[in-house]
């Protein structure tokens, strides 16, 4: 039996349940719990859309599926930009490109993620998996399941991604498909190629199936953030004179008198603007995937497969920055052209608007970051069903190594400035009072102070396997009870991370010649040639640095290498042992059908970290223990779920389902590796005893479905959180011998020590998801061939209080609404769509653990145009963000922006041709 969405021109939208991946027996570790037989879509965007809704019906629980309607036609650039057309998820956006992706709002690494069965390495440093290390073409279906059975491997309290690529008797006979495509984007101006390919036969009871896809990306983001909140307690407790004239500047020209400048509790609602810095990008990406499946089905009720899925990620990143820092630690206040007591006055904040500096760091920062990931993933999957019985079994591997090679060429330059506040961010001008110079056009005044390179490797390795039994019932003393099902897994991780820095100021190692070296004794190019589109887009600008390309051949001198530093290193390895039983239920209440899915997961958690612990020497130099130091961790879960559907009429349908779930720790949280404040007499260790972050989860709904396809539906959700991961005081170690930088004895003291702990409580999350799905010709017979697609979910959170000063703030990264609305249109061989999502304003990171730092509501329009010439060709033209939105931000008000950005549109031309 197969169970794959299929077609020819277009995607699925669809809201699913946990039991569509179960209908997948080969593309899922969880095949065999549903009957619902093959569903071949061979018409358009509105068909396959039908075909879904149908499978929807027949389900059980809560999810959402995007299917491509064939192989090699995938839609979007990668995996992230299409999963936010689904209900719930939202994007993470790097330079204008989705990267990671968050369901319900909440972070990305509460996501669990697997490809065909089996847990998906990325080469991340945490759990979170970076999507646009996939090229999409070769991916044939993905599955965002919110409501989990417990035949669901455990791992994501915000959902599952289950990703599944496709297999040679998904499809009838022989197929040959290869497309071409162009991409422009409209601020660095390039053209760039995507090349994808697949042939997929059958020869009886054999199949094999390859696929191909290649794609450059050059994209350009021009900017101008960076800007934040300081407090100025970074200048008011500096001794040398500064802090006491920082503390008369305040009083004469804001009227703030500081009672104590050493009182942080006081001098940190007095706010400055730490820095402004305009920055042009240049990311090129160069993709490439590939998979081979292998596939022996002697009858239907046996099959064996044999997959791979091999590809790399590498791109380059250039960074271009004019950058000013006020809090130089040189300088403080000289003189406060404006100030504002009102606008943060509920929280006791006074924002200085408008400062002159005695002497702001100038910087021109010449930024370069190489990432390479290659990843790969070998699994083998077996099928066999009798007359009441159903065998699943799965084992596999999954792996992915990173590098990242960074460095970043700084030169620097001291004078007195103003900077301000504007409607965008903030500008940097000479000081009115002191006089200065013109930071974008004075290579001269900047001179070298170092060429810092930094290099980072990360290996991920997971193993696993998987055997599932199903048994179907048909007991006379209890009908209701049709079938049971049981099954175990057993994973094996390891994650490992390199780490080092190293920094040039010579012409060799350890030599300083070029310390001191004005900026103009280097080639310098123009900013509109260094990033390729012309001039600077943000603001009226222009300036020249020292290109990447030029740093890198001149700095990096002959023998050099950027040395791993062993306080940096970490290994963890975690031993996962689970096994479930579960039971499916059919029966009628009146004439109410019901069906309901009951069961447990039991899971088993073994964990080993090691990491180097920094002591200090006998002579006073800071060092490492010899050996990587190791410790244990563990815990186990019993982990329940039930998932419930009533036929309430023949058009209406009521879901609910309710489970617990868990996250487990970041990686980097459990590494048992040892910093030292020798200082500060404290030690920050890892732990490797953190417990998982638990979710108890609940979710109503109801569905009506409507002829041709059509379907309304709303939901209702809710998430109680524990056991999130912060930092805090978890011991003391006693008796530690610190010593002077000469040998000396300096004393003996107790040391705390601090380790990421789970934090005692909960919070909450909840939200209203609603889906329609509308052929526009049932409303009215003249817009036939129109239709909608479209969602909306509000979230609300209890959690607030983050900030250290009190300022409310919610959870990082929780938006309050989400919404994707696309309208089709499609006649004979002429398919379009055009698409708006948009995600609400959320807070990214707070400041200083004291100001949230927001990022504004986004709004993008795509579309999709496609034309089938024949039944070999078909042309399709697509455009992503094509109004040119900026992405902007702001500190705790939209008067005080941190950030806008322009990454521009993109434009696709293709053309698909089958043989």
């Amino acid at each position: 039996m197969k169970n794959r969405i299929l077609g020819t021109t277009a995607f699925a939208l669809v809201a699913a349940s946990p039991f569509a991946a179960f209908a997948q027996t080969a593309a899922s570790a969880d095949a065999g719990v549903s009957n619902v037989d093959e569903i071949i879509v061979t018409g358009s965007y509105r068909r396959s859309l039908e075909q879904a809704v149908d499978l929807k019906r027949k389900n059980v629980g809560f999810s959402d599926s995007i299917v491509a309607t064939d192989v090699a036609n995938f839609p979007e650039q990668n995996l992230a930009e299409a999963l936010q057309r689904m209900p719930g998820v939202t994007i993470e956006r790097n330079k204008g490109l989705g990267q990671r992706v968050m369901v319900r709002g909440l972070p990305s690494e509460f996501t669990f993620v697997s490809i065909n069965g089996l847990a998906t390495a990325s080469g991340s440093g945490g759990r979170d998996v970076e999507f646009d290390i996939f090229a999409s073409e070769i991916i044939q279906q993905v599955t965002v399941q919110k409501s989990p059975t417990a035949a669901h491997e455990e791992g994501g309290i915000a959902g599952s991604v289950n990703i599944s690529t496709a297999r040679p008797f998904d499809y009838e006979g022989r197929r040959v498909v290869a497309a071409v495509e162009g991409a422009h984007n409209s601020i660095s101006e390039k053209v760039d190629p995507k090349v994808s390919f697949l042939a997929s036969d059958t020869w009886g009871d054999w199949g094999a199936l390859v696929s191909f896809s290649t794609a450059r990306r050059t994209n350009r983001t021009d900017s101008e953030s960076g800007i934040n909140f300081r407090p100025l307690t970074r200048f008011l407790n500096q001794g040398s004179g500064r802090g006491t004239q920082a503390v008369d500047v305040v009083a004469r020209d804001a009227g703030v008198v500081v009672k104590d400048r050493m009182n942080a509790k006081e001098t940190d609602l007095i706010i400055f603007q730490d820095k402004v810095g305009d920055r042009a990008y240049l990311n090129t990406q160069d993709q490439w995937g590939g998979t081979i499946s292998l596939q022996y089905r002697p009858s239907s009720n046996f099959s064996l497969a044999f997959d791979a899925m091999v590809g790399a990620y590498d791109t380059t990143e250039d960074e271009y920055d004019a950058a000013a820092y006020s809090a130089s630690s040189r300088s403080t206040l000289e003189t406060i052209h404006e100030y504002d007591k009102t606008t943060l006055g509920e929280y006791g904040m006074v924002v200085l608007r408008d400062v002159s500096y005695t002497a702001t760091q100038h910087e021109m920062l010449s930024k370069e970051r190489i990432n390479k990931t290659d990843y790969r993933q070998f699994g083998t999957e077996l099928n066999w069903s009798g007359d009441s019985w159903r065998l699943h079994a799965l084992a596999g591997y999954s792996g992915a190594d990173k590098t990242l090679d960074s460095s970043n060429l700084k030169h620097v330059a001291y004078a007195p400035s103003r900077t301000r506040w504007t409607d965008r961010g903030g500008e940097t001008i000479p000081s009115t009072t002191s006089g200065g110079f013109d930071m974008y056009n004075s290579p001269d005044k900047y001179l070298f102070e170092a060429y810092e390179t930094t290099l980072e490797h990360i290996t991920d390795d997971k193993y696993a396997a998987q055997v599932d039994f199903t048994k179907y019932l048909s007991l006379d003393f209890f009908p209701a009870l049709t079938s049971v099902q049981f099954g175990a897994r057993y994973t094996d991780k390891t994650k490992q991370r390199d780490y080092g820095a190293l920094n040039i100021q010579g012409s060799g190692a350890g030599k300083v010649d070029y310390v001191g070296r004005p900026m103009s004794q280097s080639q310098l190019t123009p900013i509109g040639d260094l990033v390729p589109g012309g001039a600077f887009n943000v603001r009226d600008l222009n300036w020249s640095q020292v290109s990447n390309d030029y740093a890198r051949r001149t700095f990096r001198y002959d023998g050099f290498y950027t040395p791993f530093n062993v306080g940096d290193y970490y290994e963890v390895s975690e031993q996962v042992t689970a096994a479930y039983a579960m039971a499916d239920f059919n029966f009628d209440i009146g004439t109410v059908p019901v069906a309901i899915n009951g069961g447990a997961r039991y899971v088993d958690t073994s964990i080993t970290s090691s990491g180097y612990h920094q002591i200090q020497n006998p002579n006073g130099s800071t060092g490492y223990t010899p050996e990587p130091v190791s410790s244990d961790g563990g815990y186990d879960k019993l982990l329940p779920s039930l998932n419930i559907t009533a036929e309430l009429t023949d058009s209406i349908l009521f879901r609910a389902a309710a489970s617990e779930t868990l996250i487990r720790p970041a990686l980097t949280d459990l590494a048992y590796k040892r910093t030292a404040s020798w200082n500060s007499f404290r030690f920050t260790d890892g732990n490797p005893n953190l417990r998982p972050t638990y979710a108890k989860q609940w979710e109503v709904g109801l569905e009506k479905y409507l002829p041709q396809g059509g379907l309304l539906s709303v939901s209702y959700f809710s998430k109680q959180i524990e056991g999130v991961v912060r930092q805090a005081l978890t011991g003391v170690v006693k008796g530690v011998t610190k010593y002077n930088a000469n040998g000396s004895v300096d004393g003996v003291y107790d040391f705390d020590v601090y380790q990421p702990i789970n934090q005692p409580g909960s919070y909450d999350v909840s939200g209203v998801e609603l889906v329609a799905i509308v052929p526009l010709g049932l409303i009215y017979s003249p817009l036939e061939g129109f239709g909608v697609n479209a969602n909306y979910t509000a979230l609300d959170s209890s959690l607030a209080g983050q900030s250290k000063i009190g300022v409310p703030t919610p959870p990082i990264g929780l938006a309050d609404s989400t919404y994707n609305f696309t309208l089709f249109y499609e006649k004979d061989s002429f398919q379009a769509r055009v698409s708006y999502n948009y995600k609400d304003k959320y807070v990214e990171g707070i400041g200083y653990e004291m100001y949230p730092i927001w990022r504004d509501g986004y709004g993008q329009v795509d579309f999709s145009a496609s034309y089938k010439l024949n039944d070999r060709f078909q042309v399709s033209l697509e455009g992503i963000n094509i109004t040119d939105e900026a992405t902007t931000g702001y500190t705790m008000d939209p008067s005080f922006p941190t950030a806008y950005e322009l990454s521009g549109r993109r434009i696709n031309l293709g053309l698909r041709m089958e043989f």
